[in-house]
């Protein structure tokens, strides 16, 4: 794979995955207790045979660049890098931001279009998937492709919040509706089952094929649409105009796939990994995910149950603490007798000093006796007093994001960064 690189597009806002983003891009998010959602592209490319990797960066990138210079270095022989590529002002392309996908893209093209490249690989940081993208050039190499597209097959009710393709007996596509919401929309895209069993893959009822949000170009190719051009989005207008002059391949996939794009979606995707018959496997050992090296300590027991749960390194789980179908973070200090179920706790980023002159935080960083915790994510550094309880009984749907120390999004309790919880702090009463 010396003539492939890979890009991958980190820079969007991420509202929909406030507070989370509101202090973080969303590849910066934790995920599984001990990675970052920027983790799985980057291992995926790792994994695939593809040591060059550029993540163009944007938004509130600051944790993101610091996991990465951590996380990714290589060796002077291997010709190996993880590059970051955040918005500037430059002589050729002006000081604004970026102001799309394909604009990012364009703005970075002196990076690499340079002899030996041959393929570009374009990824999304915010999708939890495991891919080998060797398959996918395969594909694209094999069917004389200018443009290969990555696609899935869905049911026509998940089709309306994708881009769908439209494509010939050979996977040829001769077109693309971005989100179809009406019956004659999905209609004019739908395909039949039929050609999706023959491809080896079982349509269980599906019969539309989406866009993963994943490509490879000729980079000639991909330099040709950008330059002198205006358009921002591949999905809304390079696609749609390539479609119609070149040859776009699609290249069908059906492992686990999700894009992490609301809080709802982040949620259920950590604790499916947490269950005992996760579609996604993390323990791969063909295929790992690699993340920062921290030098943790193995976790701790001093009594309690876990059940159906990941539990990071560096942990202690205090006696009579009971954890179900969770997923606890890096350096998690759980008290007695505390319940944590169907929740999300995503740890800190160090721990508290025993030198009372050294301590960083006011109350202690940790999970204080008899809190109970459900249907919950707690983000970093949270200090939790006792008999907190984190509950949504009312079963509210969404709250403002104004509060201080936690806010409720699609039915999730969020506790945000750094929040300091008092004893006896209920989420019925106080927010």
């Amino acid at each position: 794979m010396r003539n492939a690189v890979a890009l991958i597009l980190g820079g969007g806002r991420g509202s929909r995955l406030a507070p989370l983003t509101s202090i973080r891009s969303k590849p910066a998010v934790p995920l599984a207790g001990m990675y970052r959602l920027i983790d799985i592209p980057i291992s995926n490319c790792l994994n695939s045979g593809i040591n060059r990797v550029f993540v163009l960066t944007q938004f509130m990138s600051v944790s993101l660049h610091s996991h990465i210079r951590g996380a990714y270095s290589f060796d002077n022989f291997s010709g190996g890098f993880v590059e970051l590529l955040a918005a500037q002002e430059t002589p050729n392309v002006g000081s604004d931001w970026y102001q799309g996908t394909a604009d990012a893209v364009r703005k970075n093209l002196i990076y690499f279009d340079q002899p030996g490249i041959e393929y570009v690989v374009i990824l999304s940081g915010d999708q939890l998937y495991r891919m080998d993208y060797r398959q996918m050039i395969e594909t694209h190499k094999q069917s004389g492709a200018d443009v290969t597209i990555s696609c899935i097959p869905v049911s026509r009710e998940d089709a309306k919040g994708f881009g769908v393709v439209k494509f010939d007996d050979a996977g040829r596509v001769s077109g693309f509706v971005e989100k179809p919401q009406t019956d004659a929309e999905i209609e004019d895209v739908s395909t039949d089952p039929a050609w999706i069993e023959s491809r080896g893959v079982e349509s269980k009822g599906r019969d539309c094929i989406a866009s993963m949000g994943i490509y490879v170009f000729n980079r000639k190719l991909l330099t040709e649409l950008l330059s002198g051009t205006k358009d921002t989005d591949f999905g809304k207008e390079i696609f749609p105009r390539t479609i119609k002059t070149h040859h776009v391949q699609m290249h069908l996939f059906d492992g686990y796939w999700e894009d992490i794009g609301t809080i709802r979606s982040f949620y259920d995707a950590n604790l499916s990994l947490a269950s005992d018959h996760s579609e996604f496997k993390i323990m791969r050992p063909d295929s790992p995910i690699y993340t920062r090296a921290r030098f943790l300590p193995p976790t701790r027991m001093s009594g309690g149950t876990v059940n159906s749960s990941l539990l990071a390194n560096g942990c202690f789980i205090d006696k009579g603490a009971e954890i179900e179908n969770s997923v606890i973070g890096l350096r998690t200090m759980v008290g007695p007798n505390v319940k944590i179920r169907g929740s999300i706790v995503m740890g800190c980023d160090f721990y508290e000093s025993d030198d009372p002159g050294k301590k960083i935080r006011t109350s202690p960083m940790e999970i204080g006796q008899g809190t109970e915790i459900q249907g919950a994510i707690i983000d970093k550094n949270v200090c939790i007093g006792r008999n907190v309880s984190i509950v949504n009984r009312s079963k509210r749907v969404e709250t403002s994001l104004d509060h201080p120390l936690c806010v409720i999004r699609d039915g999730i309790p969020i506790v945000v960064k750094n929040a300091i919880l008092p004893d006896g702090w209920d989420l019925e009463s106080d927010v």
